[in-house]
C-alpha cells in the first residue's frame, strides 16, 4: 500500500471530520507540479493493471473493482472520475450515476438499484453517489424514522461484506471539501456561462445544512467502516491531490488483486506459423518480433530453462520447429520467410530459389542440423535473410530460445572457420569468422 493510500484509509470509528484538513495532501510531501507529475507518470500502471483484469475475466476470473464516490456537492466526483478513471480503457468500466430515486425504484428496497448497477467480473465500477444516499439525506432531512435509518446501516454493512465475498474490491471514498472551497466554486458555477449547466439551486438549500451533513457523515462512516470495505477520507480542496490519492487507491486494490494475463487456449507457435506463411509481413516487422519473442522468453525463463519440466539440457536435442534458426548467440524462430540481424544488423528479405543444403560450417559448442538455406548470400558484417525450415538444434533449451555455442549447418556462426565456397546447384555460401548469421 503506497503512504497516500495508508493516509487516507479508516478503519476504526471516531472518525472526526473537522480534524481532517481538507488543503492537506497526507502521504504526499511535493507541490502541486509534482503531483500532477506523478499522477501522469502513474497513469499508464493503472492502465495496465485495469487491462490485466479485464483480460482475466475471459478466462473465468470473477472478481472486479468497485470506486463508490460520496461527497458534497462541487466535491469533484465528476472530476475524479474523468482524470483518473479517464485514463484506463472505457470498454473495461462500468460507471453509474445515482440521482433521487424514481418511482418504479422506489417500489423497491434502497438497495435494489445498487445491485443492479454493480461491476460484472473484470470491470471497474464507479459510483457517483451510492446508497449512501438513503442514510446521508435521509438523515439530514428527516426522510426516514430514525430506527429505518439505523436498521439500513447494517443492512449496507452485511451487503457490502456479501460483494466482497463475491469478489468485489470496494474502495469508498468521501472527496472532502471545506465549506470556504464550496462556496467558490458554487460562485465559479455562477459566473461561467459553461459552467451554469452544473449549477442547481437546490445545492444553495443543501449548503445551509452544511454542519448537520458533516455531522451525518461522520456517523455513517462509523457505523460502517469494516476491514473489508474501509472509509477513505480523501482531503479534496486541492483537486490535484484528491485526483493522485483517488489513483493510488485503485492501484492499491488492482495489486491486492494481481489479475493475471489469461494463458493462450491455443498453440500460439502454430498460429504464428500459419499467420506468417500466408505473407504480406515486412521482413523488418517479422526480424522485431523474433527479437520481442526471445526477450519475453528470456525474461519470464521460459527461454532459459534448466532442464525441468520439458526434460531437455545442454547436450540434449530439442526441436525448434518450423521457421527455426540456429546462430552461435542466438536461436530464433522465424516463418517461411524472415530476416534476421547480424554484425551490422542489416535486415533484408530473402532472395533466392531452389531449397539446396548448404555446405557446413565449423564452430564452437553444440550442432544445429537440418537447417536449409534458400539461396542465401552473406559477407562479414552483413547478412541476407534466407528461407529456413525445420532447424533441429542440439542444446536449445525451448522453442525459439536462445542458445550459445551452437554449431550450424548450413549457417554462418560466430567464430566459425570456413571458406567461401559453391553449394550444389551453383549457390554460394561464405561464412566469415566474426560474423553471425542464421537463416
Amino acid at each position: 500500500m503506497s503512504d497516500i493510500a495508508a493516509a487516507v484509509r479508516h478503519v476504526r470509528r471516531g472518525v472526526r471530520l473537522a480534524q481532517i484538513d481538507p488543503r492537506s495532501t497526507p502521504g504526499f510531501d511535493g507541490d502541486k507540479a509534482a503531483g500532477k507529475a506523478l499522477l501522469a507518470e502513474r497513469a499508464e500502471h493503472l492502465a495496465q493493471l485495469q487491462e490485466r483484469l479485464f483480460a482475466a475475466s475471459s478466462a473465468g476470473d470473477g472478481r472486479s473493482v468497485l470506486l463508490l464516490l460520496q461527497g458534497m456537492d462541487t466535491a469533484g466526483k465528476g472530476g475524479l472520475v474523468r482524470h483518473v478513471v479517464g485514463e484506463v480503457d472505457p470498454q473495461g468500466v462500468r460507471i453509474t450515476s445515482f440521482k433521487a430515486p424514481t418511482r418504479a425504484e422506489r417500489r423497491h428496497d434502497f438497495l435494489w438499484r445498487i445491485e443492479r448497477a454493480l461491476p460484472g467480473p473484470g470491470q471497474i465500477g464507479v459510483f457517483d453517489r451510492s446508497h449512501y444516499e438513503d442514510v446521508l439525506i435521509h438523515r439530514v432531512r428527516g426522510l426516514s424514522r430514525p430506527e429505518v435509518i439505523e436498521e439500513r446501516y447494517g443492512r449496507i454493512v452485511e451487503f457490502e461484506r456479501r460483494i466482497a465475498d463475491a469478489g468485489i474490491h470496494l474502495v469508498k471514498v468521501m472527496p472532502h471539501i471545506s465549506y470556504e472551497e464550496q462556496g467558490e466554486r458554487l460562485l465559479e458555477r455562477l459566473d461561467r456561462p459553461d459552467k451554469h449547466w452544473k449549477y442547481n439551486p437546490g445545492d444553495v438549500d443543501e449548503r445551509m445544512l452544511w454542519d448537520d451533513y458533516q455531522r451525518a457523515y461522520a456517523i455513517a462512516i462509523d457505523r460502517t467502516a469494516r476491514a473489508a470495505a474501509p472509509w477513505h477520507v480523501v482531503p479534496a480542496d486541492r483537486k490535484w491531490y484528491a485526483r493522485l490519492a483517488v489513483q493510488e487507491l485503485l492501484i492499491d486494490a488492482l495489486e491486492r488483486i494481481d489479475p493475471q494475463w489469461p494463458a493462450a487456449d491455443y498453440d500460439v507457435d502454430a498460429e504464428r506459423e500459419r499467420l506468417v506463411a500466408l505473407g504480406g509481413i515486412d521482413a523488418e516487422v517479422l526480424a522485431a518480433s523474433l527479437e520481442a519473442r526471445a526477450d519475453a522468453a528470456d525474461a519470464d525463463g521460459a527461454g532459459a530453462r534448466d532442464g525441468a519440466g520439458d526434460g531437455t539440457d545442454a547436450g540434449h536435442g530439442a526441436d525448434v520447429g518450423d521457421g527455426a534458426v540456429a546462430r552461435a548467440d542466438d536461436v530464433v524462430g522465424v516463418g517461411e520467410l524472415a530476416t534476421a540481424k547480424a554484425g551490422t544488423g542489416e535486415r533484408t528479405k530473402a532472395e533466392g530459389a531452389g531449397d539446396e543444403p548448404a555446405k557446413a560450417a565449423k564452430a564452437k559448442g553444440g550442432t544445429a542440423k537440418g537447417a536449409k538455406a534458400k539461396g542465401a548470400k552473406a559477407k562479414a558484417g552483413k547478412a541476407k535473410a534466407a528461407k529456413v525450415k525445420g532447424a533441429k538444434v542440439k542444446g536449445a533449451k525451448a522453442k525459439g530460445a536462445k542458445v550459445k555455442g551452437a554449431k550450424a549447418k548450413g549457417a554462418k556462426v560466430k567464430g566459425a572457420k570456413a571458406k567461401a565456397g559453391t553449394a550444389k546447384g551453383g549457390k554460394r555460401v561464405a561464412a566469415t569468422s566474426g560474423t553471425t548469421s542464421a537463416l
